[in-house]
């Protein structure tokens, strides 16, 4: 049972960590924001957030993939343990 607790708590931490990186994330599209605020973007600036980008997309892949297995996991403790 304790088990079962401590794989529930590392699942909430997961969830939250996941919404955390996806709400940090930039949109694909720049819309209005980019040609209103000037695109005077220099070539440090845009490997320095593509590098930025690139780190969050890693994140959310990892975080993503033990959410699902953490979530089998936690499924099949459940419905293990009532039978």
């Amino acid at each position: 049972m304790i088990i079962l607790r401590i794989v529930s708590v590392i699942f909430l931490i997961i969830s939250l960590i996941l919404t955390v990186v996806i709400l940090l994330q930039e949109g694909k599209q720049a819309g209005l924001g980019g040609t209103i605020s000037g695109a005077a973007e220099t070539y440090w600036g845009k490997n320095k957030g593509r590098s930025w980008e690139g780190k969050l997309e890693t994140i959310t892949k990892i975080c993503i993939v033990l959410f699902f297995i953490l979530a089998v996991v936690l499924n099949i403790e459940v419905f293990t343990g009532l039978k």
